[in-house]
């Protein structure tokens, strides 16, 4: 069984304990997101799962090309860095070379659904004993912010200025319900990073999926539905709202696979 590591609190120097710190997993290196992106809430999750696991010494990160290309700037555990779409190759060869370790891919839906699907597939449907922490915000946000797979239709794009046709493009694609038809998936889950609540409750199914892998039973996925507000051409607050209010019609959050 998994066990929690809880990490001490520690004092401010007028002796005030502090409740709230970075974690361990991480440093404090400034963030190159964007104002309003959630990669950086997404990132304090996966440093928090770390410390909690008490795996900062036994944990690699795979992040391959995306608006997340520099996230191993952030973290303190090994990290590599894998070709656009192929995270899921790399961390697959880490895990059965490094089976004792924690192996992990974090994934924008351009790699994981559009270049790198065949490896997201493939691995789901062996079973590879890795974690997918995975962030949909339905575009290609750092190349210019052209269509996605899972931009939705009549979401306009600078490939798709006149809004997604499925008639021409077909419709987004769903990979929770996609890769849940797979045996050798253990565990898959959405959630949108949009509030407090939802924050917390990202952090259940992460555990979850960190869980999954300590023991073992295979391939586990947490897909976060994050705002993208430069390339969306909103606010963060209209961002939010729009996950909210649009993106969760077509990308129903909750669990849809549980194997534990």
């Amino acid at each position: 069984m998994s066990t929690i590591v809880k990490t001490p609190q520690s004092s401010s120097p007028d002796g005030v304990d502090c409740v709230f710190q970075r974690p361990l997993a991480m440093n404090d290196k400034p963030m190159h997101y964007c104002p309003g992106c959630s990669h950086g809430t997404y990132h304090r999750l996966v440093g928090e799962m770390i410390d909690e696991f008490g795996l900062v010494g036994k944990t690699i990160g795979v992040c391959p090309v995306g608006c997340s290309v520099f996230a191993y700037e952030y973290f303190e555990f090994d990290m590599i860095e894998a070709s656009h779409g192929r995270a899921l190759a790399v961390a697959t060869g880490v895990k059965r070379c490094l089976p004792d370790r924690f192996v992990f891919t974090y994934q924008g839906d351009g790699d994981l659904a559009s270049i790198g699907m065949a490896e997201t597939i493939h691995a789901a449907a062996r079973g590879e004993n890795v974690t997918v922490f995975f962030v949909n915000n339905g575009i290609f946000g750092m190349t210019g912010g052209q269509m996605a797979p899972t931009s939705l239709i009549g979401q306009k794009t600078t490939t798709s200025p006149k809004g997604r046709d499925a008639a021409w493009t077909g419709q987004p694609i769903h990979v929770c319900e996609l890769l849940s038809s797979l045996g050798g998936v253990a565990y898959l889950a959405r959630v949108p990073l949009t509030s407090p609540k939802n924050i917390k409750l990202c952090r259940k199914y992460m555990r979850e999926a960190v869980r999954c892998q300590l023991e073992g039973r295979g391939f586990a996925l947490v897909e976060a539905l994050s705002p993208c507000p430069v390339q969306w051409g909103m606010t963060p607050g209209a961002a939010l709202e729009y996950i909210d209010d649009e993106v969760v019609k077509t990308f129903p959050p909750g669990e849809f696979v549980n194997r534990l």
